[in-house]
């Protein structure tokens, strides 16, 4: 029915179509939108071979008769999906299943079928002259604009005062630190990550941009939650960048990995929302802006064109820090665009990463039993990390051994208990802490909750190094990149490897802990405004007192 671009219509021009129906009646009377007959029809629930034994079908394997009556060699006898990644499904010398297609919906004559009313086209505009061409489009906008029965609030009117405020920091007569770049995958300890970084001296640590990788944690338009901490913490100046939806050397919508990201137990939705605490933070200005052919100036920045912007802005002889805590698919993509890029960065610290040097401590991807030994933000790309890992870049690696060391609910909770004196942000942090260790307790399927605590260790140790008591080694390291699933994203510390590492083994827990706590409860750069209630009581009345206040503040 709709072009490419019309897609995000479907929904409500089934709607349309069903109220017509109602309105004419479901036979003979004239549908307004679209073309409607009789057909006959099936959902597919399995593929050829039809009537083939292979233990997949439940409908028929090991019974005498078939479930339901349902036909031998009829388009329900054949193999059934067994997961996204079943071997019978995918095209061989690909990773993605394009052969099976349970679900869909096709015509079929005989006693398997079912006869259904079927909208077989939508009806072209009867106004030749008009711009719209579906007759649904015309009615779908007259219906919007109609008095009756509209709604009564919008932002501006709920709120008299509204306003939107970028709030940023007058750094005029301020001595910036390292310029660093933080690239997230949106998962909670990222979050924890930014506002801690956001909270240590401007003096110390710059952060310049915060890029986002597209295909990890979190859905994309999740970046909203990056915009609203900065604009909590009163920093809309640092950049936002999104990257690729695709991992290293994939087509568009071939991401190879990511189906072991869950839905739920704490993965994509539970992510999208922060486990619902986003909308406890202020709303800020910057949203999320999809791809805008007609305004490619709305659109969402791209991370590498945060990452030239940044670069631009540097001084002779500048260089910058990575904090990386999610898949490496950005920096490697930079890298590979900008030959240079090297020349401009004076370390990368890479959270992620499971060394298989010595013992038999197992990685963290969960969803997939097959690969004991890979850790979550190497799996996901594993051609990225092999890109940055083993090129000549000055990497510091965070790896899952020591991130368990610190990724302790009791530590980190009790650590900001001691603090008598508590920020908004420090607050935010504990419910969101408080809020992981209540589902795991409490959910069988969010039993590895704690492995986002440990990426916050990334953050601290590089603002705090040495004053952590790190035990640091260096060894050459090599990573297993496209290969199968049992093995992609592997670190193994080989002796060949050219590539040396910085890797972190150990540090004193209660000095992280200590140090998190006080930076978090720190009054110095704390929220500019706390929460969504405390936003939208400054909505509610004149703004001009505390407009002076916010700029006071903020020198």
């Amino acid at each position: 029915m709709p072009t490419r671009q019309g897609y995000y219509m479907w929904d409500s021009f089934a709607a349309g179509v069903a109220l017509s129906s109602m309105r004419h009646g479901e036979t003979g009377g004239v549908n307004e939108f679209a073309e409607l007959e009789y057909m006959n029809i099936t959902v597919v629930t399995s593929n050829e071979p039809y009537g083939a034994r292979d233990g997949s079908n439940p409908f028929f394997d090991g019974r005498a008769t078939p479930k339901f009556g349902l036909q031998e060699g009829g388009v329900h006898s054949g193999h059934v999906q067994t997961g996204i990644r079943d071997a019978f499904c995918l095209v061989p010398g690909g990773n993605r299943s394009r052969r099976c297609e349970d679900g869909y919906t096709k015509e079929l004559s005989g006693p398997e079928a079912v006869r259904v009313y079927v909208a077989t086209r939508a009806k072209p505009n009867a106004d030749k002259n008009s711009s719209l061409n579906r007759e649904f489009f015309k009615s779908f906008l007259e219906v919007l604009n109609l008095p009756k029965n509209a709604g009564r609030f919008n932002i501006s009117t709920q709120f008299p005062h509204y306003r939107e405020i970028l709030y940023k920091p007058d750094f005029r007569n301020v001595s910036r630190g390292k310029p660093v770049i933080f690239d997230i995958d949106m998962s909670p300890g990222d979050f924890v990550s930014l506002i801690y970084l956001l909270k240590e001296p401007r003096e110390v640590i710059d952060l310049k941009a915060v890029l986002v990788s597209g295909n990890g944690w979190a859905n994309i338009a999740s970046i909203d939650i990056v915009y609203d901490v900065l604009h909590m913490m009163g920093r809309d100046d640092v950049l936002v960048g999104l990257g690729n939806t695709t991992s290293l050397g994939n087509p568009t919508l071939g991401c190879k990995n990511s189906y072991a990201i869950p839905h739920g137990s704490g993965g994509f939705i539970d992510s999208d929302t922060l486990y619902g605490l986003a909308r406890s933070l202020p709303r800020s200005p910057r949203r999320y802006m999809s791809e805008n052919l007609d305004h490619p100036e709305r659109q969402q920045p791209h991370a590498y064109d945060v990452w030239q912007s940044i670069r631009k802005q540097l001084g002779p002889g500048e260089k910058i820090a990575v904090l990386t805590s999610g898949p490496l698919t950005n920096l490697a993509n930079i890298s590979l665009s900008d030959i240079d890029a090297s020349s401009v960065i004076e370390r990368v610290y890479v959270v992620g990463g499971h060394i298989r040097d010595s013992g038999h401590d197992k990685g963290n991807v969960f969803t997939v039993p097959s690969n004991r030994y890979a850790e979550f933000n190497m799996f996901l790309d594993p051609l990225a990390a092999k890109t940055i890992l083993e090129s000549s870049l000055n990497i510091t690696l965070i790896p899952l051994t020591v991130q368990r060391k610190v990724a302790s609910f009791e530590g980190i909770l009790a650590a900001l208990e001691q603090h008598t004196q508590h920020t908004p942000e420090s607050k935010f942090v504990r419910g969101l802490i408080s809020l992981l260790q209540k589902l795991q307790r409490k959910q069988k399927l969010y039993d590895h909750m704690d492995i986002f605590l440990g990426e916050v260790l990334g953050a601290v140790y590089m603002v705090q190094g040495s004053n952590l008591e790190p035990s640091v080694k260096v060894k050459p390291a090599s990573i297993v990149a496209n290969t199968t699933e049992s093995t992609d994203g592997q670190i193994f510390a080989r002796r060949m490897s050219a590539n040396q590492l910085k890797i972190l083994y150990n540090l004193n827990n209660g000095i992280y802990y200590n140090h998190l706590a006080k930076s978090l409860a720190n009054n110095k750069q704390s929220a500019v405004v706390g929460s969504f209630e405390e936003q939208k009581a400054i909505w509610s009345r004149p703004q001009k007192q505390f407009m002076a206040n916010i700029a006071k503040d903020m020198k």
